[in-house]
């Protein structure tokens, strides 16, 4: 529940309200934002998505002003979004 509230604050406007990609600043980013239920993402690593939220990768900003256990709890949420 912790997890669906920090992606509902801090990523929902671009990874869309369930995690798609399609949140309503999407489409004035350089690059789609990650699709959380699509196979490519749901095969990275734990570490590897703690990394990516924690440092940002191309126009997704580093979001280090959640806590580490935030982080973490948004990593498990985006494993409950598995097709």
């Amino acid at each position: 529940a912790s997890g669906a509230r920090a992606v509902a604050v801090n990523c929902a406007m671009c990874h869309g309200a369930s995690g798609k990609g399609d949140g309503p600043q999407a489409g004035a980013l350089p690059a789609r934002p990650a699709d959380w239920t699509s196979e490519a993402v749901q095969k990275q690593t734990d570490g590897e998505l703690f990394w990516k939220i924690s440092n940002g990768r191309g126009p997704m900003p580093p979001w280090k002003q959640l806590s580490e256990k935030e982080r973490w709890e948004v990593v498990n949420y985006i494993r409950t979004l598995k097709r």
